[in-house]
This record gives structure tokens, sequence and C-alpha cells, in this order.
């Protein structure tokens, strides 16, 4: 793993020389507190679920965000205990733009709610979806910019994300059935 880790600091000073700006310092730590806890995920899939129209993806969203906060958060960062790129390379420290991570790195908390959440929606409400995932896709990259995550943390949360999404879609559908939750078709 040590090469890998090797590997993608470069690739995060590399990131860092290209795009590093004063602009983009201000808005990448705004844009990731979104995700921090996932809690515009959450907030926004308890506003849906109020509403019948809506009631649907904010069960989809629900069980998505259940899903990978159990498989990702709370499995498989202890599990697989990859260091932050800031512990492995010192000099990512001087890059960093937030506060310090508390957990292990892999793969990203924050992409896996984004996009279990977006995609979930995406699922139920392509209006709605698609703009959740451009807004999940740049607090992804929100990880990396903020040297808080190696790429592949971030790749394997969309991956992970994704396949956690459509089964929470089906997890969803059965349920309303079962449930015979009132929702709008």
């Amino acid at each position: 793993m040590t090469w890998l880790n090797e590997f993608e600091a470069g690739l995060l000073h590399s990131l860092h020389d290209l795009l590093h700006c004063k602009a983009l310092d201000w808005f990448f730590p705004l844009i990731t507190k979104l995700g921090n806890a996932g809690i515009f995920w959450i907030i926004l899939a308890v506003v849906l679920l109020i509403f019948k129209k809506t009631r649907r993806a904010g069960v989809t969203m629900a069980i998505s965000l259940i899903l990978g906060l159990l498989i990702c958060n709370i499995t498989m960062k202890p599990l697989i205990a990859r260091i932050r790129p800031y512990d492995f390379d010192t000099t990512l420290q001087a890059l960093m733009l937030s506060t310090p991570e508390h957990d292990f790195s892999f793969p990203s908390g924050h992409t896996v709610a984004s996009f279990d959440a977006a995609v979930a929606l995406w699922l139920c409400n392509k209006k709605w979806g698609t703009p959740a995932v451009i807004l999940a896709a740049i607090i992804a990259f929100s990880r990396l910019y903020l040297v808080v995550h190696y790429p592949t943390d971030v790749l394997a949360g969309v991956v992970i994300a994704v396949a956690i999404a459509f089964a929470a879609y089906a997890i969803a559908k059965w349920f309303i059935k079962v449930t015979k939750l009132p929702c709008a078709d």
C-alpha cells in the first residue's frame, strides 16, 4: 500500500500545483461542509419524506444513506484502516485547507454519502437527481482539493455509493409495497 500512497500523494501535489488559487481555497472548504456527516443529504431526505409526492425519493435516499453509513463508515473504514494523505506525506499538511480528520481515509465518507443520496434521488427523479449528482461530484472533488483523501478513496466511494443507491432503490420499492406507505406514483 505504501507505493500506492506515494503515487497518490504525488497526484495530490500535482493537483494542488495545477488548480490552487484563492477563489478555490475559499469555495472548496465551504462546499465540503455540505458533506459533513451527510447532513445536507439527511436533511434533504427528511424533507422529501414529508410530502406524499416526494416520499418515494425520501425513503430511497434514507435507505441509501443508512446502508452507506453501515457499509463504509462503520465497516470498511476501520477494517481497511488507510491513513490520511497528510499523515502519510507530511508535506501535504501545509496544503490542507480544513481541519484534520480523525478517522481513516478509505473510502471517502463525504463521497459515499453524497453519491448514494444523489444517485438514489436520480433513480427516483432525473430532474432533481441530475443537479444532486453534480453537487455530489463537486463535494467529492473538494476532498481531493483539501488533501483529506487520496484519489482512490474518492473513486471507490463513488463506485460503492452507486451500487448502494441501486440496492436502496430496490429495497425502497419493496418496502413501500409491503408497508403500503402512501407515495405518489
